[in-house]
């Protein structure tokens, strides 16, 4: 079944964003790309360019957190840490490769949006629901609240920085050295309790 102009708008919107960040998402680079009419952006974004960012940002988000809560909901029973790591990098990093080190961070470049103030927000409400998430599979395996909230800031921060370098390098490099150094913290946090 084919997508409908707006399934291929969002689509094409996250691809692009993806690629080359909120600016160089041009409506007509969009338009081109999912091959819509101004007419369907329109119609199914009244308010042009802002709502179809909102609303990639709103997939982006939810996606996300399916994979992030899976993640949390398999800490506790986990083999290893480094097997836990190993799965939860893997949702980035399998992009990353398969897409040639072209398909960074959706929330990042929304994030970095300042000339669209409700896009950064909606990254920032992303990154907080990530957070809180990932913490309470933290917590649900053992560490301390406080701990496992701070935890999961780091977790998300150094696989967002794992892309940014992998992007500038051409290489998963940097997701080996994320997951080797992240299972030693949290090894050690896990083993505290």
């Amino acid at each position: 079944m084919t997508a409908g102009p707006r399934a291929r708008l969002i689509a094409s919107t996250i691809a692009t964003v993806q690629e080359h960040g909120v600016h160089a998402a041009g409506l007509s680079e969009l338009l081109k790309r999912s091959n819509a009419s101004r007419n369907s952006l329109y119609q199914h974004f009244p308010s042009g360019k802002g709502e179809l960012m909102e609303a990639a940002a709103r997939i982006v988000s939810r996606v996300v957190y399916s994979h992030v809560s899976r993640m949390a909901d398999a800490l506790p029973t986990a083999p290893s840490p480094e097997r836990w790591l190993d799965e939860l990098l893997a949702f980035w990093r399998t992009e990353l490769e398969s897409s040639d080190y072209r398909a960074g961070s959706f929330m990042m470049a929304a994030a970095l949006d300042e000339l669209d103030p409700s896009l950064q927000s909606a990254a920032g409400q992303a990154f907080a629901e990530w957070t809180a998430r990932l913490a309470d599979g933290l917590v649900a395996a053992g560490v301390e609240r406080g701990a496992a909230c701070s935890l999961s800031g780091l977790l998300l921060s150094v696989i967002e920085g794992a892309i940014v370098q992998s992007r500038a390098l051409k290489s998963s490099h940097p997701f080996d050295d994320a997951r080797n150094q992240l299972a030693v913290l949290l090894r050690h946090h896990l083993e505290a309790r």
